[in-house]
């Protein structure tokens, strides 16, 4: 049996949550390839050691959190791995309560003890390997984290409980890492923060997202450069012309309203009224003509009554974005909203979320079937069930439309870039044919 700290440990690191999370991931697993331990993502039978990273967002996300530790913790038990560790948001917030009731974990880590985990493998933080990661999700693409916290009071978010306050990463750093995963063969960059919009101010005094825009779309090689999590609220508009503008930059925008009663949205604490979410999603439509918007909202918070609720379907009836997302509401210790009764039932809060899902099904169709007959680019993202799967420029991998190439005498390979003519539409996908030049 191998020793505790002994370099000849095989690791395994679970990742549980966001890409924020896998971004995490990857600079552990990076970590550990420098101090020479062998470490892969997910599990594998021959890991004796195990790193679950965490999420602790709502309670679907901490409960299968939960649940993998659990399952781990038996393992552990069973003597089948010598090792569990587990770090992250929930990490971060549980970890009494947990240690308590999972004695199998050998250790808990928060999400700023990176150097503390490490040396639990018998490994030193190297500061010099800032900005290496070794992806997990694919070679063509990754998420980037331009930023760390949230300074946001949104009275339903626990993520400055977990995350602490806004911490920008600098424009170099962020630029050196994105020619190192690009010299790695990545094609397409993801930027994600709790909060993207808010990036700069920490350390620069003003946002300098569109700086950082500027920057990153002058690194060559990198062909796709896509926005995630810019909150409405402050919007900067500076960045509109670049999204215009820059060939790499796609035409592409997830940006979170959370909801559009302005009873809701004062009980929320968003800094920001029905009437200027409004101007915002206007004028971002205005300046970036054909930009795909997509928006995450959040169902049965405290203060919304169905007249609120009806006024959110009528909203999304109306705006018809081209993506949506719902999360139900969940009441999380700590944040400003527990203080509030939690008087949306959850079967009522479900009932609204499929209300508001099945409404979003019939706008992508109707959308998607405007884009039948013409021609896109498309990139490659994986072959499975007799197709080329790929997506669009208005399209984020995992959580958006595909579109479905199915084999047909030509060779297409994942990571690379075709010309599609989409030939059929359906509410989340796409069929159409390569446009293959001979």
């Amino acid at each position: 049996m191998r020793t505790k700290g002994n370099k000849s440990a095989k690791v395994s690191v679970i990742t549980m949550g966001c890409s924020k999370n896998t971004v995490d991931s990857e600079v552990i697993l990076a970590q550990l390839k420098a101090g020479e331990v062998e470490a892969c993502h997910q599990h594998k039978d021959d890991s004796d050691t195990i790193i679950i990273n965490t999420c602790g967002f709502i309670d679907n996300a901490k409960e299968e959190s939960i649940n993998t530790i659990l399952d781990y913790a038996q393992l552990r038990k069973d003597g089948r791995i010598e090792k569990l560790l587990v770090t992250g948001c929930l990490s971060q917030r549980y970890h009494e309560e947990l240690a308590a009731e999972i004695p199998e974990v050998d250790a808990w880590f928060g999400t700023f003890d990176l150097p503390k985990l490490l040396k639990n493998v018998g490994v030193d933080y190297k500061k010099e390997l800032v900005g290496e990661r070794q992806s997990t999700v694919a070679k063509h693409y990754a998420y980037m984290k331009i930023s760390e916290g949230c300074d946001r009071p949104c009275a339903f978010c626990a993520i400055p409980i977990m995350r602490g306050k806004h911490v920008s990463k600098p424009i170099e750093e962020l630029v050196f890492e994105a020619k190192n995963l690009v010299r790695q063969g990545v094609k397409e960059i993801m930027l994600i923060a709790q909060d993207s919009t808010y990036y700069g101010i920490d350390l620069y005094g003003e946002r300098r997202l569109h700086e950082l825009l500027d920057r990153l779309s002058d690194v060559d090689g990198l062909e796709w450069i896509r926005i995630h999590y810019a909150y409405p609220s402050k919007f900067p508009f500076e960045i509109l012309p670049l999204i215009n503008s820059k060939p790499n930059i796609c035409k592409y925008l997830d940006i979170p309203v959370q909801h559009i009663s302005d009873n809701v949205l004062k009980s929320m604490r968003r800094g920001i009224t029905k009437r200027r979410s409004l101007e915002v999603l206007d004028r971002i439509k205005a300046e970036v003509p054909g930009i795909a918007l997509r928006t995450t909202l959040l169902i049965g918070h405290p203060g919304e009554y169905q007249e609120d609720f009806d006024e959110l379907y009528e909203f999304v009836k109306n705006y018809r974005f081209s993506r949506l997302g719902v999360f139900t509401y969940s009441h999380e210790e700590g944040t400003a909203a527990y203080g509030l009764e939690d008087h949306v039932s959850r079967a009522e809060k479900y009932e609204r979320e499929n209300a508001i899902m099945d409404l979003q099904h019939d706008i992508s169709y109707e959308l998607n079937q405007q884009m039948v007959g013409k021609e896109y680019k498309v990139m490659i993202d994986r072959i499975e069930g007799g197709n080329y799967i790929g997506r669009t420029e208005f399209d984020s991998p995992e959580v958006d439309n595909e579109v479905l190439l199915p084999f047909e005498n030509q060779y297409l390979r994942v990571g690379d870039f075709v010309n599609v003519k989409i030939e059929k539409a359906e509410p989340y996908d796409l069929i159409g044919r390569p446009q293959i030049k001979h």
